[in-house]
């Protein structure tokens, strides 16, 4: 089986963080190849960067030339995008927003997101909603740090980390969901000083893909994910 995980940035080092995550959590036998979009955003932190990062990943999809793949993991929490990359491609896609969020709601009755800056919380409260698993969501709550501050300081962001969390245990979370692809580190310390189950996106997208393949289901192309119409389109401006 062979999986592909799009990183919704063009920061290099972050796509190898997610693919080392991926990889980790990957089934033995499976194989995770890491893309990095050619263009957008360097982190993907508001509601431009999302939509452009939408764009980027879509068309470095469409561009793919290498070996065939089995499903797709999209690494950008609460980023635009999934439901345009399910009618583009023919195999299972996962979004570690929507993976994250189902599989918290397995495991109790309220869960909350723990993100960057508070200016994703719109972003991921509209994504969670499209995804039919608002309503069980206690709160999303940011930590104040940029996607690119995570891994500078690991002591600071350890520490806003388990100041948010307890912020959304105090909102009633019986779960939590790490809301960044790059925080998959921070899983099982949260874990364990908190007592509560923590949900880390990119591994519950990848085992999430693998049983669909495994069960060898992918999107319906009944109704809303229908493939894109025959017409023209221009990908990119052309050179004066």
């Amino acid at each position: 089986m062979r999986i592909v995980v799009t990183n919704c940035n063009t920061t290099t080092a972050m796509t190898e963080e997610i693919t080392g995550a991926a990889r980790a959590a990957a089934a033995p036998g499976t194989t995770v190849t890491g893309l990095t979009p050619a263009w957008g955003p360097e982190s993907a932190e508001g509601w431009l960067d999302s939509h452009l990062s939408a764009a980027a990943v879509l068309d470095t999809l469409r561009t793919y030339d290498g070996p065939p793949y089995d499903a797709v993991v999209m690494a950008g929490f609460g980023e635009h995008g999934r439901e345009g990359v399910r009618e583009l491609v023919d195999v299972p896609v996962v979004d570690i927003t929507e993976a994250a969020a189902h599989l918290a709601c397995l495991l109790g009755r309220r869960y909350a997101v723990v993100t960057t800056l508070d200016r994703s919380r719109g972003q991921i409260e509209d994504s969670l909603e499209t995804a039919g698993v608002a309503r069980n969501c206690a709160a999303v709550i940011g930590t104040g740090l940029g996607v690119l501050d995570l891994a500078g300081d690991p002591a600071r962001t350890g520490a806003a980390f388990l100041a948010a969390a307890g912020r959304a245990a105090r909102a009633g979370a019986e779960v939590l969901v790490l809301g960044c692809a790059g925080m998959a580190g921070l899983r099982k310390e949260l874990a364990d000083r908190l007592g509560l189950p923590v949900v880390d996106g990119v591994a519950a997208a990848v085992k999430l893909a693998e049983s669909l393949v495994a069960l060898g289901l992918t999107t319906s192309r009944v109704g809303g994910y229908a493939k894109p119409l025959a017409k023209h389109r221009t990908w990119s401006r052309p050179a004066p």
